[in-house]
C-alpha cells in the first residue's frame, strides 16, 4: 500500500509539463472540436427547420414561407461540413500514426493518398455547385468512394470490419461513414426531393436515421476520446496487456 511519503515522492518526480499537449495532440482535437462548435449546432437548426417545413406543408401551420428554403440551404452546408470533418479526421489519423520516416509505402503512397484526399474535396465542391442530376449523382458517389478509400487505409482504426459482430455496430468510424453517405444522398437528390413525394418520404426516413446516427456518433466519439492517449503517453499504454487489463509497474526513482 502506498503511503503519503511515496505519494509525495511521485509528485516530486512528475515532469512539470506532463499535461501539456504536443502539436500532434492538437491535431487530434480538430475533429471533436469542429463537431462540437459547428456540426451539432447546425444539426439542431436543420432539424428544427425541417420540422417547421413539414408542419407548414402537412398541418398548415403558419410558419414563415422561408423555412423550407432555409432548411434546404442549411442542410446543404451541414453536409459539406460533415464531409470536411470526416476528411480532416482521416487525414490526421493517417498522417500521425507513425513518424513520416516510417510511413508505409513511402512518398509514392503518401502522394496517392494526398491526391485521393484532394480529389474527394474537389468532388464535394463540384457537388455543391452542380445543377444536372447526373452530375450531382456522380459527384456524390465519387465523394463517398473517396471517403471509403481513405478510411480503408490500415492507419485508420476501426473496432471491426465484420458487419455480423457487435463491435462493428459500435464503431465510430462506420457510423461516420454511414451518416456521410446519407447526407451525400440528401444533397445529391436535393432538387428531386423537392419535386417527388416518394423521394421526400425517403429523405425523411434517411434524415431520421441520420439523426439517430449523429446521437450514436456523439456517444462513440466521447468513448473513443477516453481511449486515445496523448502522444507522450503512448509508449506506456502500448506496453500494457489489454487482455488482462494490467500495465507494468512504474516505480519512480528515488533521489
Amino acid at each position: 500500500m502506498t503511503n503519503l511519503g511515496d505519494s509525495q515522492d511521485v509528485k516530486a518526480h512528475q515532469p512539470i509539463d506532463c499535461f501539456i499537449l504536443k502539436g500532434v495532440d492538437w491535431l487530434w482535437l480538430l475533429h471533436p472540436a469542429f463537431a462540437v462548435v459547428l456540426i451539432y449546432p447546425l444539426i439542431g437548426m436543420v432539424v428544427r427547420l425541417g420540422w417547421q417545413t413539414r408542419q407548414r406543408r402537412v398541418s398548415k401551420v403558419k410558419h414563415p414561407p422561408v423555412v423550407g428554403r432555409d432548411h434546404s440551404d442549411l442542410g446543404r452546408w451541414l453536409t459539406a461540413a460533415v464531409v470536411l470533418l470526416v476528411l480532416i479526421a482521416l487525414a490526421v489519423a493517417i498522417a500521425t500514426k507513425v513518424p513520416l520516416a516510417m510511413f508505409a509505402g513511402g512518398p509514392p503512397r503518401a502522394l496517392l493518398l494526398i491526391l485521393a484526399w484532394l480529389g474527394s474535396l474537389a468532388s464535394l465542391i463540384a457537388l455543391l455547385f452542380s445543377k444536372a442530376a447526373l452530375l450531382r449523382l456522380g459527384f456524390s458517389l465519387i465523394t463517398w468512394v473517396g471517403v471509403l478509400s481513405l478510411g480503408a487505409q490500415p492507419e485508420v482504426w476501426r473496432l471491426s470490419d465484420q458487419p455480423f459482430s457487435a463491435a462493428f455496430w459500435q464503431s465510430h468510424y462506420w457510423g461516420g461513414v454511414a451518416v456521410t453517405g446519407l447526407m451525400l444522398f440528401s444533397l445529391g437528390a436535393r432538387a428531386e426531393i423537392l419535386k417527388d413525394l416518394r423521394l421526400r418520404r425517403l429523405h425523411i426516413t434517411a434524415s431520421l436515421l441520420a439523426a439517430v446516427l449523429f446521437v450514436m456518433q456523439a456517444i462513440t466519439g466521447t468513448r473513443d476520446l477516453l481511449e486515445i492517449p496523448l502522444s507522450w503517453q503512448k509508449p506506456v499504454i502500448q506496453s500494457c496487456n489489454f487482455q488482462t487489463q494490467t500495465c507494468p509497474a512504474n516505480t519512480p526513482k528515488r533521489s
